[in-house]
């Protein structure tokens, strides 16, 4: 019975809210909304890192993910001359203007495309976002509390693992509702260009162009395939991440809140959760960082019959063989320096509004 009671008492929710879905998703939408506009540059230099470790010369010949200053894919052969991608044509990325680091990808960027290039993919990512984060973080509230309400009475020793659990279902269903934005975004971030004032394909241009890459060419179910590449690495990295991220934010989060010894207020709670959650993205995203250059690997890859038949596994030991551990873990300070703030702003957000939706129905 005390194990019982002590079980309950660890795995109460902050605030005991009776709040709609629609609520629920309205807070994390929001949340969402915040966070994407003010981490998109680390998400930018992130992608560009990965792109060009992905382009490293192998064989005397690029391999993938080239930058040309239009940002155009040009279908290369097997039979390219040494120094010149396979997949754009050109030398571009094989000469020494090469980014070097997160700080260089910043400079770089500002230099020859404009500071606004930060924000390249916003659109996307906000249309990402919102309706991600809109889907995960009720459905996670949702699935931990009744599985919470389960454990508690059925079996007290699985309770600690319902945030694993949660998180992973409601990452899932997630991920695969929205996966087409989160291939447009992936290939905007990653191609620059380096004319000012010319604007690059948006969202829809994007993902038109991933299905006819040939301008006049029909489409067909096999290239509507091609909106779904990268799908398995995107789990791959999301379902890991999300199970790290919530079985460290939740107890934490919990215990924090307890030391304060207090009744929760809307200060404690944006505290509570914002250190929490930047603790805990940051250490599931440096622990799902290859997994991450797999996923970005994977969407931008162009040529359609490799995209078709890459697995997640074969891309991880490809870029062993290419970079090593350099490779596996390209772009990973700046994916920490997104993660964190990304979590700790979502969750702080979208638990505070919770409370003052609670409180406001109170009343």
């Amino acid at each position: 019975m005390v194990v019982v009671e002590e079980a309950n008492s660890k795995s109460k929710p902050m605030v005991n809210e009776n709040l709609r879905f629609g609520e629920r998703a309205l807070s994390a939408g929001g949340a969402a909304f915040i966070s994407a506009v003010i981490v998109n540059p680390l998400d930018v230099v992130k992608t560009r890192l990965q792109a060009q470790a992905a382009g490293v010369p192998y064989q005397g010949s690029c391999r993938l993910g080239c930058f040309e200053s239009n940002s155009t894919i040009v279908r290369g052969s097997s039979s390219s001359s040494p120094g010149v991608c396979r997949i754009t044509g050109s030398s571009t990325v094989c000469s020494d203007h090469q980014y070097k680091g997160t700080l260089d990808v910043f400079i770089k960027i500002i230099r020859q495309e404009g500071f606004s290039r930060l924000w390249r993919g916003t659109y996307a990512s906000l249309a990402l976002a919102v309706p991600t984060v809109g889907i995960y973080m009720p459905c996670y509230d949702y699935f931990r509390n009744v599985m919470e309400d389960f454990t508690v009475e059925k079996s007290p020793s699985l309770t600690p693992y319902v945030p694993l659990v949660a998180g992973t279902m409601a990452r899932s269903l997630a991920c695969i509702s929205i996966y087409p934005v989160e291939l447009a975004r992936t290939r905007m971030q990653a191609f620059k260009g380096t004319q000012r004032g010319v604007k690059l394909p948006g969202v829809w241009k994007t993902l038109v162009d991933a299905v006819n890459p040939v301008k006049g060419s029909s489409s067909n179910g096999q290239n509507y395939r091609m909106l779904w590449t990268g799908l398995g690495a995107q789990l791959a990295r999301d379902v890991p991440f999300s199970a790290i991220c919530w079985s460290i934010l939740e107890p934490t989060r919990r215990n924090i809140l307890s030391f304060m010894g207090e009744e929760p207020r809307a200060g404690s709670i944006i505290g509570a959760n914002f250190t929490a959650g930047f603790v805990a993205g940051a250490v599931a995203a440096a622990a799902t960082c290859p997994l991450d250059v797999a996923k970005t690997r994977r969407q931008i890859e162009k040529d359609r019959d490799r995209a078709m038949k890459m697995t997640t596994r074969q891309t991880l030991a490809e870029i062993w063989r290419d970079g090593g551990m350099r490779g596996m873990f390209s772009g990973a300070g700046a994916r920490v320096g997104r993660a964190g703030p990304s979590v700790a702003i979502v969750v702080s957000f979208y638990e505070v509004v919770k409370y003052g939706l609670h409180h406001f129905h109170q009343q």
